[in-house]
């Protein structure tokens, strides 16, 4: 359960990133990046869940759901890095990266259902093995979505850098971001198989004492048996 909460934690301070300079919110960005140059865009643009902000998480632009990677510019932009650009999202975003962090997006938004249903059913869990083998279930159920979205955060912001490295433009990943993405996946991870675990009986050492303590009485019945009949065949 304590690794679950921290899990939610930091999969909380991913998805709340930008839309507060509060910190570590306003240090979490999946990619910082130099757009000066490039059409309607900031010198520093730096990519959150929700929206493009500039320098330190300020001046965000509008709040989006799964906001197209090239917002940070206008569409048919001149300067930006070709890789990026395409006819998606008013004409911002190629194909992939449109539908790689689109669906990445969605997929931390699943997890994230998955998890904290997994934290309300984890209370069942010290009280029986079905109350851990239904946690054990639902949190596999999240850490199979949110291996999907880091997978697919990580290839597309990695992309992303290197495609600004390429066309001669400073870039770097978002320590923060990449930091609580794969430390909540690895702390559910933990979490789903301490759960797992708490399916096997609690029972199971004193199972040999009491098999042992039936073939003692089992015995001792023999033994009086054995008495009895000698007994009788020489009284």
């Amino acid at each position: 359960m304590i690794f679950l909460t921290g899990s939610l934690v930091m999969l909380w301070f991913v998805i709340l990133s930008g839309l507060t300079a509060t910190s570590p919110l306003s240090q979490t960005y999946f990619l910082r990046a130099d757009t000066h140059g490039i059409t309607n865009s900031r010198p520093i643009s730096q990519w959150t869940y929700f929206s493009v902000c500039g320098d330190g998480n300020t001046d965000c632009g509008p709040k989006y759901p799964a906001l197209p990677a090239g917002y940070a510019w206008s569409g048919n932009p001149s300067g930006a890095p070709a890789e990026l650009v395409g006819d998606y999202g008013g004409g911002t975003t190629s194909f992939s990266y449109w539908y790689m962090w689109r669906f990445g997006w969605v997929f931390f938004l699943i997890a994230l259902f998955f998890e904290v249903v997994a934290f309300f059913s984890s209370f069942l869990a010290p009280c029986s093995r079905l109350g851990s083998a239904i946690s054990g279930l639902i949190a596999l159920s999240a850490l199979v979505f949110l291996t999907v979205a880091v997978s697919l955060m990580t290839a597309t912001f990695v992309k992303m850098r290197n495609a600004f490295l390429a066309d001669g433009r400073d870039a770097s990943l978002g320590r923060y971001a990449f930091g609580f993405s794969w430390g909540a996946w690895a702390a559910l991870l933990i979490s789903t198989i301490l759960f797992c675990l708490g399916r096997r009986s609690t029972k199971e050492d004193g199972a040999p004492r009491r098999t042992w303590g039936r073939r003692r009485a089992s015995t001792r019945s023999q033994k009086s048996y054995e008495g009895r009949r000698v007994k009788e065949e020489y009284p």
